[in-house]
């Protein structure tokens, strides 16, 4: 190991035992980082970077591979790293002051040692004069910033960041952003390396000196990218936009689109998609100038979309045949022009005729409602049979899906205060 080279992770896994195997989150994960690099974690819903970061913190363990902080084995969290996650975090009853101490005091850090630390803190991420506020009288930016100084205080040498800019609106995302990577190059932050997990490519390339893009159920590193800017870098440079557009179609790989043309099971992961927003992307790319064809990269520039915005949409369109993807192109099927022909019934009930053809839940659930004499059935029957296959929180989402699709399908009622499946208000029951 070189003395510059703060981690190491290698050949890190991590799964979960179900019922018909174990769910891999993470398989074969390779990576370094050296002082004086920031480094991304580029990735989809699914790519386990927020799990890897959580393994990096030594706040779970992998399943296997090793994890190794200044050329020792982690186990358990590390002196030396600090995190800052995606939600504030802020305990309510505490002044920013005190929240800033916190971490110093479970250190056991004497208390004038811990008050010069945090004002300083304060002072270097710009909350000086709101020492005495309480969260609730703060904006979220300034929430995010105490989260900084809170992390910053205890004086890292590894900075972990778990989408930290995610929570935030767009111009105070930027500031924060901006205001951080100036305290970085004028070298007046304590840390020696940054770490951050991030789906904005935009936001990956502005701030990184290199780029780890991970694939999907499991999470693998597919590639790793090189950011040839020196900072400040400027958004609006010709170079800057071809090298986003390039990590963009890296992430639309052959090896993701046929992923996504596999034929779903019963318990296959899905997700959260509204079909407001499948018509909405079929709706555009019907039109001109598309007439059912648009470079993936384009179409998220004109609609504003994130990587996890997009990609879901548009492969749940290819789950339901309303869509293909080709090497960075998505094309709309003859079904979904028809679609985007149809007046509001017909447009249900030909997402109705995809959807039981084409997602084994949805059928399983509308064959259940038929088969029973009372043609209702409880959420837990379903709940139970997806967490053989996914974890917990993976079969909530899967089954909110359904529920969403099938309710605008008209195949299937359900009652969110009984959490209970009918088929009343659908056939006339």
């Amino acid at each position: 190991m070189s003395l510059s080279e703060i981690l190491r992770v290698t050949r890190v896994q991590r799964g979960f035992k179900r019922t018909y195997g174990e769910l891999r989150v993470l398989d074969d994960v390779n990576l370094r980082l050296a002082e004086g690099e920031i480094v991304g974690l580029l990735g989809r819903s699914g790519s386990g970077k927020s799990t890897l970061l959580r393994i990096i913190a030594g706040l779970i363990e992998p399943s296997g591979g090793a994890v190794e902080y200044l050329g020792k084995p982690l186990s358990g969290p590390a002196q030396g790293v600090a995190m800052v996650f995606q939600t504030f975090a802020l305990f309510p009853w505490l002044t920013v002051l005190q929240n800033v101490e916190a971490g110093l005091e479970a250190l056991g850090v004497g208390a004038r040692e811990r008050r010069r630390r945090a004002l300083a803190a304060i002072d270097l991420i710009g909350l000086d004069g709101f020492e005495n506020a309480y969260p609730r009288e703060l904006s979220g930016g300034m929430r995010q910033r105490v989260g900084f100084a809170r992390a910053l205080v205890v004086n890292p040498t590894l900075l972990l960041m778990d989408e930290p800019f995610s929570a935030l609106d767009v111009l105070t995302a930027e500031t924060l952003r901006t205001d951080l990577l100036d305290l970085w190059n004028e070298r007046r932050l304590p840390i020696k390396s940054i770490l951050i997990v991030t789906h904005n490519i935009e936001e990956a390339v502005f701030m990184c000196h290199r780029i780890l893009v991970l694939s999907s159920n499991p999470g693998r590193v597919m590639a790793e990218i090189r950011v040839p800017f020196a900072h400040p870098r400027d958004r609006l440079d010709p170079t800057f936009k071809r090298l986003v557009d390039d990590i963009y179609a890296k992430m639309i790989t052959r090896e993701s689109i046929d992923a996504t043309r596999k034929t779903l099971a019963l318990g296959s992961w899905l997700p959260d998609v509204s079909t407001n927003l499948m018509a909405g992307l079929i709706e555009t790319l019907a039109a001109p100038p598309y007439n059912g064809k648009a470079d993936l990269p384009e179409i998220a520039r004109t609609l504003h979309l994130e990587v996890d915005d997009l990609f879901p949409v548009a492969e749940m369109m290819q789950h339901l045949n309303f869509a293909h993807m080709r090497e960075g192109d998505i094309l709309l099927t003859p079904s979904a022009r028809q679609f985007a022909e149809y007046g509001t019934q017909e447009r249900k009930q030909l997402f109705a005729e995809h959807l039981l053809a084409h997602v084994p839940l949805a059928a399983s659930i509308r064959r259940v409602l038929n088969e029973r004499p009372g043609h209702r059935a409880p959420r837990v029957r379903f709940a139970q049979e997806l967490e053989d296959f996914l974890s917990d929180s993976a079969a909530q989402q899967t089954l909110d899906a359904v529920i969403n699709w099938g309710r605008y399908a008209e195949i299937f009622s359900y009652n969110d205060q009984t959490e209970t499946f009918s088929l009343e208000d659908v056939e006339g029951d």
